[in-house]
């Protein structure tokens, strides 16, 4: 099935889009945004598994076996794949979240095709040296230990832990100690071959080249490596009943640091523009509420913001802060009375339409290099089996009202409904 979209023109201004979607036998999709007048390739595959579709014993799986396939592949050992992009100036690059995994290159576009093959030949031929995984085993450990003694990272993992409780969207990305040091190459084997299917895969390009050139180079690398294994895959376990909890730790830290929150709509909801909107609202930016009524004012913390993370089946929306122990609960009470202001209050349209500026600017932005315009591929079509034009994510953002961001916030913004981690100094 073969889909094209084009865009034009968006806000009076200039904004070439050109996409093409192609969705290949077997469930494998293929999308390309033609990007005139620049020199560089983007590429990106991505698998639709993540740390929140693994079993107990596995926890961790899905990052260390985005580790684990530079450690080798059926044509190249270790220090081959590090050359094989950098020595042409390129680069090439993974990572995990809770929901999907993407290993992505970026080249000059005369190089597009050593991308393609590296890339095709670390997701779909790698070989997981024995020898190799043990020592990758031992620095994702590592990687733990330095989560553990950076706690603005850290608390973040454990407010997870409190919102999701139950649910394997609490689990760390990378893993727990436990579990890691149990998973070899048999293990990461297994989980590749239920996981890395052709159906949970997406390719997004995104450069100066034509759909026509990319086929031939995907018929060349790809497609005669995929496979379709009969077992099936590891069933994901959607979001379910949510019971608001409170947590704190003694940590050999100078500063508390906190994370309060709750619950939110996912990436599928109509109220998703209302939500980024009411997110630059209250801890965006340095003109963001929390940042001017509690840093700039009082002078409490260097640190404050909001974040709001969604997926296919629900969200979070928090407030981070770090700040001297003595003045915790009074910053507390700042937030809440920030908080309630949005619940109680119109927001003003001057305010909202500084907001939807800044989305409407990181929009612009991102579309200014090959590499975010492949990754907003690659999530557009993970969450929304489409691109989604340009105009219709300005047309998004244009439609939120102050009363919408009003009744999100009187719908999210309940004490009784907010879970919080606090690290104390000790």
């Amino acid at each position: 099935m073969r889909t094209r979209l084009r865009s034009k023109t968006a806000s009076g201004l200039s904004m070439r889009y050109r996409v093409e979607r192609l969705e290949l036998a077997g469930g494998l999709r293929v999308l390309l945004e033609q990007v005139p007048d620049v020199g560089t390739c983007s590429v990106g595959i991505w698998i639709q598994t993540g740390s929140r579709d693994e079993p107990e014993p596995w926890l961790g799986i899905s990052h260390f076996l985005e580790h684990a396939v530079f450690k080798g592949t059926r044509r190249r050992r270790t220090h081959h794949i590090a050359r094989y992009l950098e020595a042409v100036g390129g680069y090439v690059n993974a990572f995990t979240t809770k929901d999907h995994t993407c290993f992505y290159a970026r080249v000059l576009v005369e190089h597009l095709e050593r991308a393609i093959d590296l890339l095709a030949d670390l997701v779909l031929e790698p070989t997981f040296p024995e020898h190799e995984v043990i020592r990758e085993r031992q620095v994702i450990l590592e990687e733990m230990r330095l989560y553990e003694d950076t706690p603005d990272e850290f608390v973040l993992d454990l407010f997870d832990e409190v919102l999701f409780a139950g649910h394997p969207l609490a689990h760390p990305i990378v893993g727990r100690p436990e579990t890691v040091s149990q998973l070899g190459p048999a293990e990461l084997r297994a989980y590749r071959a239920r996981q890395y299917r052709p159906e949970r895969m997406i390719i997004t390009i995104a450069g100066p080249v034509s759909i026509t050139a990319v086929m031939s180079l995907l018929e060349r690398y790809v497609l005669g490596a995929l496979s379709s294994p009969a077992e099936p895959p590891l069933e994901r376990i959607p979001l379910h009943g949510y019971r608001p909890a409170w947590r704190e730790e003694i940590r050999p830290i100078g500063q508390a640091h906190l994370v309060m929150g709750v619950r939110a709509p996912g990436m599928l909801d109509e109220r998703q523009y209302a939500l980024s909107a009411l997110n630059i609202l209250l801890g965006g930016g340095m003109s963001s509420l929390l940042n001017q009524h509690i840093r700039e004012r009082y002078g409490f913390c260097y640190s404050i913001y909001s974040f709001y993370q969604g997926w296919e089946d629900g969200g979070q929306f928090g407030i981070y802060a770090g700040v001297e122990v003595r003045r915790l609960d009074r910053l507390i009470g700042l937030i809440w009375q920030e908080l309630d202001r949005l619940r109680q209050q119109r927001i003003s349209s001057r305010l909202l339409e500084q907001a939807k500026a800044q989305l409407r600017g990181a929009l612009w932005m991102g579309m200014e290099g090959t590499q975010s315009r492949m990754m907003r591929l690659g999530k557009d079509e993970l969450y929304y089996r489409r691109p989604v034009p340009p105009e219709e994510v300005l047309a998004g953002i244009e439609s939120v009202t102050p009363e919408q961001v009003r009744q999100l916030a009187q719908e999210l913004f309940l004490e009784e409904a907010f879970s919080g981690v606090v690290l104390r100094p000790g």
